[in-house]
């Protein structure tokens, strides 16, 4: 009589996949994974500092879509520089401060550069005075020519009249022979685009 066949036995049971979840990691252990390029701990670290870090631009800029800004780009620099952090230094949420701040301050800085040369283009630089050639000037009258340089021509002719001539609205129109209405509305319209301009710019 043959032996009876023996069934194999069915397979051991597969323990289930460990699901990451990032977001209950400990600082420390979310810092871990952040260094070692875990883009899950990158998005569980927007969520846990996104808040703080947004609240302290907006407290700072007090415009919302600048912290929003800010906040985007504080996180960027986490991940490009995640390299650098040190843990020895401090915890993961200093650092990020830290790096919230230097956000902010870079963007103090571009506001304010911003607005010194909206206020050069409308009365401060005299672009044609001599006694002016301090360097941060020649920088201003490098951007503030680019942007000339591309607004249509009326607007073109009329804003350099007034910058480079030093020339009033009235004697501009007397030597154009355009009307006092024209040359007022194509210094108006130059101005709001060259504003609109110089305020787009990106940060830094």
């Amino acid at each position: 009589m043959s032996p009876p066949t023996i069934a194999p036995a069915p397979p051991a049971p597969t323990a289930p996949a460990r699901v990451v979840d990032a977001d209950h990691f400990p600082d420390e252990e979310l810092a871990r994974g952040l260094v070692a390029g875990d883009e899950a701990c990158l998005a569980a670290a927007y969520r846990r500092w996104s808040t703080l870090v947004h609240t302290l631009a907006w407290r700072s800029l007090g415009d919302a879509k600048e912290a929003e800004d800010v906040t985007q780009q504080v996180f960027l620099g986490v991940w490009r520089g995640r390299a650098g952090y040190r843990p020895e230094r401090g915890a993961v949420g200093g650092w990020i401060v830290g790096i919230t701040r230097r956000k902010i301050a870079d963007a103090l800085a571009a506001r304010t550069r911003r607005g010194n040369l909206v206020a050069s283009a409308g009365s401060v630089l005299a672009l044609a005075d001599p006694g002016r050639d301090r360097p941060e000037t020649v920088l201003d009258r490098v951007v503030l020519r680019s942007e000339l340089a591309r607004l249509p021509a009326p607007q073109r002719r009329v804003l350099r009249l007034a910058f480079y001539g030093d020339l009033s609205q009235t004697q501009i129109a007397a030597l154009t022979g355009w009307p006092l209405g024209t040359v007022k509305s194509h210094a108006r319209r130059g101005m709001h685009q060259l504003r609109r301009r110089l305020e787009n710019e990106t940060y830094g």
